[in-house]
Order: structure tokens, then C-alpha cells, then sequence
């Protein structure tokens, strides 16, 4: 067993997905002189969540997503979603401005939709319309009622369908498809360029602040008893579903209660050209009654290394890892006396989920298809293949009435001293990554954000034509 001095760094992210991505970026570019090192312990940066497969590649921005907007009459979350995209959107097109990022690799204009059918879901798209219209950043949203032109926006959904079959439509020409996996690896070559490192194939096991302030970051090199250590005076766990874990052992008191719930998701996909040409768009339904809003099916158009396909799910799947590349023990290493009672009172209060996880394992490929087939009356199974997704980390946090209560979002974490940061949580995370790290640089650097960085920054995400410099 090899034991090393630990080498010295300014910040070491944990986790090659997109939100150390984007942290390590923004920090390289405000201190280019810093010593920045990002840790993954797989093989290669955007194995897990971030990977173009193991997420729906959706640049979520309220257009589409009706789990964000339950009640018709309140657009406040769908606002708040689409002017955090809008952050994101700005920020990749400053970095395309500088020369940094190339907008072919990682983004593409998909238009985004909801289809529903019957007279009680038209009713309920048709006032989420109305009130959507009202506000500015939704002000290209579209809505129709006639087949006809819903065949026009997106034939598929159309092409076979009972004509008497009550059915609306919206459509918003401003949506995204994104593969988080090439921006991931475009903003990591920014932190390389500027004399960061990345170190694949490297397991963090510890985490430990000395008197001094500083953190000790030690595990061992994947596939050996090869171990390592840095010291930095600044660690960002970006982790996924391993990130609460981290967090527990680095004895963050700000995660104490906090818990995490994995469910797994599959898609089908679809590679045969002529039927991906038919479709281009992003669309999306609502979700069954009594079913969860993570459970909302979409037929969507993606474009990963410069090839077209189409998916549909998700479909939910349950195994007690918490990355896809775990361990089925990774659920019980986050269980702790003081979070146990805040997961049974979550799990309780969500039968409607457990209850939606154990149909979705009972069903067989053909139900699978079936419900391919409501929103493509025509797809031949033949064209469709399962393929696994990612897995995610549902948040569970203490509630003083409540007692636990499950999150459908992302929440950043940070000690008391800002000196270490984690994000937990799952969708929309990686759409609104770069408002979210944001809001790390004010949180953790107050002193050199209020001195230089806010202003800076501001700068990098103030109002631009991202749609002509991000080509789309």
C-alpha cells in the first residue's frame, strides 16, 4: 500500500459531470493562476448523470414541462425556470464569443411541446397558455387545438390517430436539445487550458478539515491500493447520487437529516433515419393520474455526436446504487440514526410513488410500447430498442411539520465557512447549472465576489443573441 504527502491545490472538484464542469470553468477563467484539480473515478468525465444517454438532453425551460406548472393559474416556477436557463444560455454564448466553446458539439434548436388528450387536460393546457402568454420569456409559446396543425408541428404524434380523440397542443420554437456530455467535456479542455488538471480513475473515500481551515481529499486510484491526497482551501463535492455520502463523511452539519431516495429511469430509442427525420421537437405529456411528476413521458428528437435519434420514457427502474456505475450498498452508507425517520415520513407521504415504481417494474416491454404508441400511434416496436439511463438521487430533507419531505429539485449545500459545497438533488439540475454555481462564487468567495468576480460575471451572462451566437 502506497501512501503519499498530499499535493497542494486551490480547488478540487469531486465528480466529472456538469456541474464541476461548470464551477471549474467559471473559477479558471475569474483566477486563471489558481490550481484547480477535478476527481472522477470512472474511466471517463460525464459517465453518470451528465452522459447525452443517461438524461432526456431537454434544456429545461418551462416551455414544455407541465410537472413544473400543476396549477394553470401560477406561472411563478415555469418564470423562474425559463430566467435560469436563460443564465445558462447566456453564459455559453460568452464563452463561444471568446473562442472557448463551439455551440455544434453540444447544443441544437428542438422545438418544445405538449400534446394532451381529452376534454379535462386540453381545458387545463389551454389555461396554462393563457397564463403563460402574459409573461415576456414565454412570449413565443403557441397553442392549437386543431389537428391539423398539431400534424404540422410534430406528424408523428398525429399520423394513425382516432380524428374524434379530443386533443391540444403547444409548441415553443425557442427549445433546446442539449448533450450535457460534450459541454461537460468543452468546459473541462477551459479548466485544462488555463493549467488545470483532471484526473480520471480516482475514488474519494475521505474528507477531512484540518485546524487550519484547509481540507484533506484522500481515496484510492480505481483498480489498485494505489492512494492519493490533496489539500485545498476549497472543495466542491459535485458527486451525484454519491455526493450526500461525501458530504456525511467530510461531517458537513448542514446535511444532518438530509437523505436520498435512488430511482433509476430507461428509455426506448429509436436510430432509423427515416422515421427520426419525422420528428423534430421535444414533446411532452402529462403524467398519469396518481402518478409522480418525474413520471411525465416525452417523445423527443436528440442529437448526440452529430447523429439523430429519438427517445421515449422515461420509464422508471429501482436499484439501492445511487450512481450507475455503484454499488447496490451505496443506498445504506447514507443511513444514518439522525435521517431515519425523515426517509420513513418521506416514503409514507409518497405511496403514489412506491406504488408508481412496482407498476413500472411489473410491466413488460410491450406494455412499454403501448404507451410508446400513445403518443406515436404508428412506431414499430421493431425500430425501438431499451436502453438503461442514469440513476438519480431524490433528495429527502427534514421539515419541522412534515417531518421528511421528498424534493423534486436541486439544493446547494455550503458550510458555515464556505470552504466546502455540494449539490444534491436531481432535475433540473444540469439546465440551470451555471445560475446555480453562481450562486456557489457568491456564497463561498463573498470577499472576491463583491471585489472583482460579480461584476465580471454579470458581464459573461448579461443579455446577448444567444440564439445566433449558440446557432440556433
Amino acid at each position: 500500500m502506497n501512501t503519499v504527502e498530499p499535493e497542494v491545490a486551490d480547488v478540487v472538484l469531486i465528480g466529472g459531470g456538469i456541474m464541476s464542469a461548470t464551477l471549474g470553468a467559471m473559477i479558471s477563467t475569474l483566477e486563471p493562476q489558481w490550481h484547480i484539480v477535478l476527481v472522477e473515478r470512472a474511466s471517463d468525465i460525464a459517465t453518470e448523470s451528465s452522459g447525452p444517454w443517461n438524461n432526456a438532453g431537454t434544456g429545461h425551460s418551462g416551455y414544455c414541462e407541465l410537472n413544473y406548472m400543476p396549477d394553470p393559474e401560477d406561472g411563478t416556477a415555469p418564470g423562474q425556470i425559463a430566467a435560469q436557463f436563460q443564465l445558462s444560455r447566456r453564459w455559453w454564448a460568452h464563452l463561444v464569443q471568446q473562442g472557448l466553446l463551439d455551440p455544434a458539439t453540444f447544443v441544437h434548436g428542438t422545438p418544445h411541446m405538449d400534446v394532451v388528450f381529452g376534454d379535462h387536460d386540453v381545458a387545463y393546457l389551454r389555461r396554462r397558455f393563457e397564463t403563460l402568454s402574459a409573461d415576456p420569456l414565454f412570449a413565443d409559446l403557441e397553442f392549437s387545438d386543431d389537428p391539423a396543425t398539431i400534424a404540422a408541428w410534430a406528424p408523428l404524434v398525429m399520423a394513425g390517430r382516432d380524428p374524434a380523440q379530443p386533443i391540444a397542443a403547444t409548441r415553443h420554437p425557442g427549445g433546446t436539445d442539449v448533450d450535457f456530455g460534450a459541454l461537460t467535456r468543452g468546459l473541462t479542455r477551459i479548466i485544462t487550458s488555463n493549467g488545470g488538471e483532471v484526473r480520471l480513475g480516482h475514488e474519494v473515500r475521505r474528507l477531512r478539515q484540518d485546524p487550519d481551515g484547509t481540507w484533506l481529499v484522500g481515496g484510492r486510484r480505481t483498480g489498485s491500493h494505489n492512494r492519493f491526497q490533496l489539500r485545498a482551501r476549497h472543495v466542491f463535492v459535485g458527486a451525484g447520487g454519491f455526493a450526500l455520502r461525501l458530504l456525511q463523511r467530510a461531517h458537513v452539519p448542514e446535511v444532518r437529516g438530509y437523505g436520498v431516495l435512488p430511482v433509476g429511469a430507461a428509455f426506448l430509442r429509436c436510430a432509423q433515419p427515416d422515421v427520426v427525420a419525422q420528428h423534430d421537437a421535444k414533446v411532452y405529456g402529462q403524467a398519469a393520474i396518481g402518478a409522480p411528476p418525474m413520471s411525465v413521458p416525452h417523445l423527443d428528437k436528440r442529437v448526440v455526436d452529430g447523429k439523430g435519434y429519438l427517445m421515449f420514457g422515461p420509464y422508471a427502474t429501482f436499484s439501492t446504487k445511487l450512481l450507475k456505475g455503484g454499488r447496490l450498498t451505496d443506498f445504506f452508507t447514507t443511513l444514518r440514526w439522525h435521517n431515519l425517520h425523515v426517509l420513513a415520513a418521506a416514503a409514507l407521504q409518497s405511496l403514489t410513488l412506491v406504488r408508481y415504481l412496482i407498476g413500472e417494474l411489473l410491466t413488460p416491454l410491450s406494455g412499454k410500447i403501448k404507451q410508446l404508441q400513445r403518443f406515436y400511434p404508428e412506431a414499430d416496436p421493431g425500430d425501438w430498442e431499451l436502453i438503461p439511463a442514469g440513476q438519480r438521487a431524490q433528495l429527502v430533507t427534514p421539515d419541522p411539520k412534515r417531518v421528511g419531505v421528498l424534493q423534486s429539485g436541486t439544493e446547494l449545500v455550503t458550510s458555515a465557512d464556505g470552504t466546502i459545497a455540494g449539490l444534491l438533488g436531481a432535475s433540473p439540475g444540469a439546465s440551470t447549472a451555471v445560475p446555480i454555481m453562481l450562486g456557489l462564487l457568491q456564497r463561498c468567495f463573498p470577499e472576491r465576489w463583491a471585489a472583482s468576480w460579480q461584476s465580471r460575471m454579470n458581464d459573461a451572462v448579461a443579455p446577448r443573441d444567444t440564439a445566433a451566437l449558440l446557432s440556433l
